[in-house]
């Protein structure tokens, strides 16, 4: 679908709905006036226009009083243009006024301090109108891969230019590995205006992931080529976008609603005092986010607020879906209604997140998005914990080794998470890990990982829990571990640079450690090819072939048929032509023993198409009988 349409019909979504077309348009330009909007506590007996020439401290200012129009509700209309001016709104709530850009800003000028009169249209890079969003069946079609700007292109070996920056993704070199790769959707670290990075100083090398949010609708000035330009963030974040889209690869946004980065800094205090922020009943800041504070999404300003600016998101930017951080602070009703707002837009775009908090929240458990609740979200995805653990080991322990580490008992969270966190008549749900009941309604709702920007990358981790394990052995494993995400029925998601055997030098949580660590080399794609390889190899297999992403629980229930299989084996098949698929009775077997391991089978002659570290889809070689044996550490994949 073309974005004018998109358009079109996100107008009349909004049309239906006057709160969400109008809350927060606080800025309306045209060359002839521009009108200003603000909504506050009723409690405001004042608000201000500072409208400047620059973003300077010491620029000649107008002040401008808003028109009271209603309780907490303010206008302003000024009938020059002011294209090019910098603006902040001046709210009394108490003697001396609090100055913020809004809670709403969508142009900024360096470090979000002001706001930005710009024509969005003079944003648009040439033919944006014509944006394709490239063409989604089923959630389970996706191949996620999750990066982060800094860490996919800092380093010299990569050979691309805009290092660190939104461009970075419109190069020749970035777009040939994605493609050759064959993931078909980029979730990118959050990349709105957040507080921690200095972008006054471009030339400090300065690193965070981003999860402490500023101006939640503005492109991150450190990520652009000139962060005092108001547009030229907007701009290169579109330009990134496009150049996916013509590549055939999606745009996933991580947002991050559920607490700012502190309380009193941020716009959300400055318009509407201890609104949008809950407390417990001891009238204290309750901290669900486990950073300081935890936003009110139960509350219509903030519920209209989050629904506004993931619609602004696609409108404007194109984007293609939605990964919520700690998706488990917010509300189910908040997190649906979310759903239908984007659906209305293109029902095509995947909203998915962390199905937990941080810590407690000051709202009732019952009523939270969190992975126990999620077959009460419509269509809404969540990590799979079970998975991730049982095959590399628990969270809390770095040191503790999974199915991968040999650890027995892990076999049943697998088979858990390969069939979608579903309903299973051959699952044992007494011996599935976190959890005792499925929580998907459709294998679409679980996203299928064993790591992720945050904690220990895969390779560390194997280190830290397999004491004295070789490069060798490490690789098997790598391998073995992808494999089992990449055929779950489930929507599969890979760490950026785990293609390539990254490492972050055994650090937990580099959220602001520096590029060292962080960035990826790729010059390990010449050192160890046959990971790279395997992965694309595995993408393409999954791409092929729909019986490894049939995206209903009826079908999955009706052709994943689990195999009797030693301890330390997950085996299953995928049994006929599962998924319209064009093999016949495929079966894959994880083998995570240090010595061969047999798996009896249906009679038959298979053709071997993952063997011994090998993905060939045309076939590695022919196996015949009643039994399969399979190589230490490692899968094998046949098919009738």
């Amino acid at each position: 679908m073309k974005f004018r349409t998109l358009l079109l019909s996100l107008l009349t979504t909004c049309t239906g709905n006057s709160a969400l077309a109008q809350t927060f348009n606080e800025v309306v330009y045209s060359p002839k006036s521009t009108t200003f909007s603000l909504t506050t506590s009723p409690d405001v007996k004042k608000v201000d226009v500072v409208i400047s020439d620059n973003d300077s401290d010491t620029a000649q200012q107008l002040v401008k009083s808003m028109k009271r129009v209603g309780a907490g509700k303010w206008k302003l209309t000024v009938k020059n243009d002011l294209k090019g001016k910098y603006y902040v709104f001046s709210v009394y709530n108490q003697a001396q006024p609090d100055h913020t850009p809004g809670v709403f800003a969508k142009a900024v000028g360096v470090n979000g301090k002001r706001g930005a009169i710009v024509d969005l249209k003079d944003t648009d890079p040439d033919g944006w109108a014509d944006d394709v969003r490239p063409e989604l069946k089923n959630p389970c079609d996706l191949i996620i891969y999750e990066m982060h700007h800094r860490d996919f292109s800092m380093d010299m070996s990569s050979g691309i230019k805009n290092k660190g920056k939104f461009l970075a993704l419109t190069e020749p070199a970035a777009i040939s590995h994605l493609r050759r790769l064959g993931v078909n959707a980029v979730h990118i670290l959050p990349s709105f205006d957040f507080a921690s990075i200095d972008e006054s100083k471009p030339d400090v090398a300065q690193y965070n992931w981003g999860y402490d949010p500023l101006n939640y609708n503005v492109p991150e000035g450190s990520y652009s080529t000139n962060a005092a330009d108001p547009k030229t963030r907007i701009r290169e974040f579109k330009q990134m976008v496009q150049a996916l889209h013509k590549a055939g690869i999606r745009v996933i946004l991580d947002v991050v609603y559920n607490h700012t980065f502190d309380i009193n800094g941020s716009n959300f205090q400055k318009t509407y005092p201890d609104y949008f922020f809950r407390k417990n009943a001891e009238g204290k800041y309750s901290d669900g986010s486990g950073c300081g504070n935890e936003t009110a999404s139960d509350k219509e300003l903030m519920r209209e607020f989050m629904k506004e600016s993931v619609a602004y998101w696609v409108n404007e930017y194109h984007i293609d879906g939605f990964r919520f951080d700690l998706m488990g602070v917010h509300d189910i009703e908040t997190m649906n209604e979310i759903h239908d707002v984007v659906a209305q837009i293109d029902p095509t775009i995947y909203i998915y997140g962390e199905g937990w908090s941080a810590g407690s929240c000051a709202y009732p458990q019952d009523k939270l998005a969190i992975k126990a609740n999620a077959r009460q979200l419509n269509g809404i995805g969540a990590f799979s914990d079970e998975m991730r653990d049982a095959l590399r080991g628990p969270f809390s322990d770095d040191t503790k080794g999974g199915f991968l580490a040999g650890v027995p008992g892990q076999e049943e969270s697998i088979k858990f998470g390969i069939a979608g966190a579903i309903s299973h008549p051959q699952i044992d749900m007494t011996k599935v890990n976190y959890s005792k009941v499925p929580w998907t309604n459709e294998p679409s709702q679980m996203v299928a990982y064993v790591s992720c920007h945050d904690d220990m990358c895969l390779t560390d981790r194997l280190r830290s829990s397999i004491p004295y394990i070789g490069d060798d052995e490490l690789i098997r494993l790598d391998l073995l571990a992808q494999t089992a995400v990449l055929t779950s029925q489930g929507v599969p998601f890979i760490l950026s640079g785990e293609e390539m055997l990254r490492d972050k030098k055994g650090v937990h949580n580099s959220f602001r450690s520096p590029d060292s660590i962080n960035r990826l080399d790729w010059n390990n794609l010449k050192r160890y090819p046959q990971v790279f390889d395997y992965y694309a190899g595995l993408i393409s297999l999954r791409k092929q072939h729909p019986a490894f992403r049939m995206g209903s629980a009826d079908e999955v229930r009706k052709n994943l048929c689990f195999l009797e299989a030693p301890e330390g084996v997950v085996a299953y098949q995928l049994k006929n032509n599962a998924g319209g698929d064009s093999w016949k009775n495929i079966i894959v077997v994880l083998n995570s023993q240090k010595t061969p391991q047999t798996v009896d089978v249906p009679e038959n002659t298979y053709t071997m198409v993952v063997a011994n570290g090998k993905v060939d889809t045309n076939g590695i070689g022919l196996l015949s009988g009643k039994t399969l044996t399979v190589a230490p550490q490692s899968a094998l994949i046949v098919h009738d």
